[in-house]
This record gives structure tokens, sequence and C-alpha cells, in this order.
């Protein structure tokens, strides 16, 4: 790992489908096989990106037009991407981001309605050039089942953020943008579905990142035992405790 580029994979879907979960079991399992893993949040990762999370998701800030939000991701996502992801990348670790520029195109494209062709010039020009070798959608169904999950999410906590209430009819919009994005790009956008059990969701999730490592199609190690963690009550409940990235 130290003589070439690291691997960069990147997580996306709706508030709730589990990418907090998924991105920890991962990152232990490449641990455990050896590899250096970096795990990250967007926006965030950084101090000016940390900063610039706590305004954009600021629920006091109703008034921010839509193109103030698709700069703010912007500006944490060029600041991530020059300090931590492309170093890291370059000492040949594995980075996991919890969301990336797709979740600029769904939150700000597809769902505040932003010229789809400058939104992509945008992230272009914040990640100068930089791709995935892999996304992970994961997704609840159908566009409306993933809205509904986030509203829910949403309105069971005091600190819910200002894009989680948005509204239905955004999210909605939000969740077709994520399936146009993987029908798109099948090759580098893989989506999964997280509705059934943890374990099944993990195995799928290993089974589309098997080509980057393909000690993954190892059934010896990779068993439906070694999974089955996933689904015991303590995962689930220190899962809930870890906040993920943020829409944009």
């Amino acid at each position: 790992m130290t003589e070439k580029r690291g691997i960069f994979i990147t997580f996306e879907g709706g508030d709730g489908v589990g990418k907090s979960t998924h991105i920890r079991f991962l990152a232990n399992t490449l641990e455990n096989q050896g590899f250096k893993v970096l795990c990250l949040r967007e926006p965030g990762g950084t101090a000016i990106g940390e900063s610039l999370r706590s305004i954009v998701l600021d629920p006091a800030h109703e008034a921010m037009a839509p193109e103030a939000e698709l700069l703010i991701y912007e500006a944490a996502r060029a600041q991530i991407v020059a300090e931590v992801i492309r170093p890291a990348l370059d000492r040949g670790a594995v980075v996991l981001c919890d969301r990336f520029f797709d979740s600029t195109v769904a939150y700000q494209a597809f769902g505040r309605g932003l010229d789809r062709a400058f939104v992509d010039a945008a992230n272009v020009f914040a990640t100068g050039g930089l791709m995935p070798d892999r996304t992970i959608l994961l997704t609840l169904g159908e566009a409306s089942q993933g809205a509904d999950a986030g509203l829910d999410r949403a309105a069971g906590r005091a600190d819910a953020d200002r894009l989680e209430l948005a509204g239905h009819d955004f999210h909605t919009r939000v969740a077709a943008g994520f399936l146009a994005l993987a029908e798109e790009f099948p090759d580098r956008v893989r989506t999964v579905d997280s509705s059934g059990d943890r374990s099944l969701t993990s195995a799928m999730i290993f089974h589309e990142l098997s080509d980057l490592f393909p000690w993954m199609r190892d059934a010896s190690l990779c068993s439906e035992e070694f999974f089955a963690v996933l689904d015991a009550p303590f995962v689930a409940q220190a899962s809930s405790t870890h906040g993920g990235g943020a829409r944009g």
C-alpha cells in the first residue's frame, strides 16, 4: 500500500440509511487486513471544514440562499481534498468518506434546483478532478421511502439540522437524484438496499468492493458469521451515537 496510490471510497444516501455503521465496520475490517484507513465526513474533516459545517447546517440560517449553500459546501470540500484526502491517498491509505460530491448534485442540483452543469463544474473545481474509486449508495427502496426515512429521523431529534428540516418534497427530490446518479454512473456508483439486516447490507457492500479488494471474495474470511456481528443490539446502539456527513 505504501508504494502506490491509495483507494478512495465514498458512501452516499439519505439520512438514516446506515452509512456510519457500515463505514465503521468496513474500516475495522480493512485495518485488520493490514490497510491504513482514514475515515472522514463531509463537510468537515479539517478545522476550516468543521467551521463551515456549523454555518451551513445551523437551523438559524433559514434564509441562506441555495447559491451560498453550494459555495460553502464546495469551500469545505476544496479544503479537505487539499489538506487531507490527497495526502492520504499519496501515502497509500484507504480513505472512506461519508458523503462527497454526489451529495452536492443530489441536494443542491436535484433538491434545490440549481443548474446541474454549474454544480458539476463547481465539484470539479473544488476537487481538482479527484474521483472516488467506488461509491456505495445506500437506499431504503423507492425515493419516497428514502425521503420518509430522513424526515422520521429528523422528527425524532431535538437537534435536527437545517437540511433535515427542509421538508418531504425536498427530500424526495434528493432521493430521486441519488438514484439518477446511480443510473448515470453504474461503474462507479453501486446501489445497496439497506432496509434489511445490517449483516446482509454489509455483505452486499463487500461484494460491490471485491474487485478493489479481492480477498473479500474469500468465504472463509467473509462468512455469514463474520457479518452477523452487525446484527447484535450493541452495534446498533453504538452506531446511533455517531454523526455522519451532511448533505452537500
